[in-house]
């Protein structure tokens, strides 16, 4: 059975641990890959679940049909990453290897609902799942996820990033651009999925994949990089809205599998 105690709970698999933190927004806040931490520690790091939008939504405004709401502006003058990072979810279920988690949708969040994520550990791979289910209302939403995967592991070497995005989104444009070369703190379009590579020379290769066709990648940091796989673009809420309905959840799921390179 996995360690839990009121506030974590710790996956194991061969040589990969896990530990999530259901009260500080489902973060994972740790991931050990034969006894070498990957991602960045801290409160605002890990790798928290963005929901119900990812990234930014305008002046932190979004309409819903004839309905016009605001949300609250945490990154003057926009609303970010959701509000599932921000919210105590519960534990509903763990095993050595895995565990789900949900938490219900509420102000300042207009639309009733629910939201769950699945982890699941295996011995080279974690798989993440997120769900939105609405309780009545449709109404649009995004999910993704955006893990701080720590620059260098020690190794002497800073992690590399290989990526082939179709377009980059063009910051607070709303326009589809050629990609441009980093550093970056952009968002960029994968119709494939999204298929990024890391590597940490001479230690490790970690693959984040994912069906969402969106990714913000973001290294521009001294400690850490990010990849962040989403289900939509930055405003998506307003520029590609997905609407969720009681009969039509939104699913998505991302994986992170690695090799070791020594």
């Amino acid at each position: 059975m996995p360690v839990t105690s009121t506030d974590h709970v710790r996956l194991k698999a061969g040589d990969a641990e896990l530990t999530v933190d259901p009260e500080s927004g489902c973060r994972i806040s740790s991931l050990r890959i034969r006894g070498t931490e990957v991602l960045r520690q801290g409160a605002k790091y890990g790798s928290f679940p963005m929901v119900p939008w990812c990234g930014r939504i305008k002046l932190g405004q979004f309409a819903n049909s004839a309905e016009r709401h605001q949300m609250p502006v945490k990154a003057d003058p926009h609303s970010i990453h959701g509000t599932g990072h921000d919210t105590a979810w519960r534990t509903v279920r763990t095993d050595t290897d895995s565990a789900a988690f949900t938490y219900d949708l509420a102000q300042p969040w207009p639309y009733s609902g629910r939201v769950t994520q699945v982890v699941e550990l295996a011995e080279n791979a974690v798989t993440l799942t997120m769900g939105v289910k609405s309780d009545g209302d449709s109404f649009p939403a995004q999910v993704g996820w955006h893990p701080w995967f720590l620059r260098n592991l020690g190794t002497g070497s800073d992690v590399e990033l290989v990526f082939d995005a179709a377009w980059q989104e063009e910051r607070g444009a709303g326009r589809r651009i050629d990609p441009k070369p980093g550093p970056w703190d952009d968002s960029f379009g994968m119709p494939n999925g999204v298929d990024v590579t890391l590597t940490w020379p001479g230690a490790l290769e970690l693959k984040v994949s994912s069906r969402a066709e969106w990714v913000t990648i973001l290294d521009k940091q001294s400690e850490a990089v990010a990849v962040a796989p989403q289900s939509g673009p930055p405003n998506g809420l307003n520029t590609l809205p997905r609407l969720v309905t009681p009969i039509d959840p939104l699913e998505v799921s991302t994986s992170w599998a690695w090799r070791p390179l020594n």
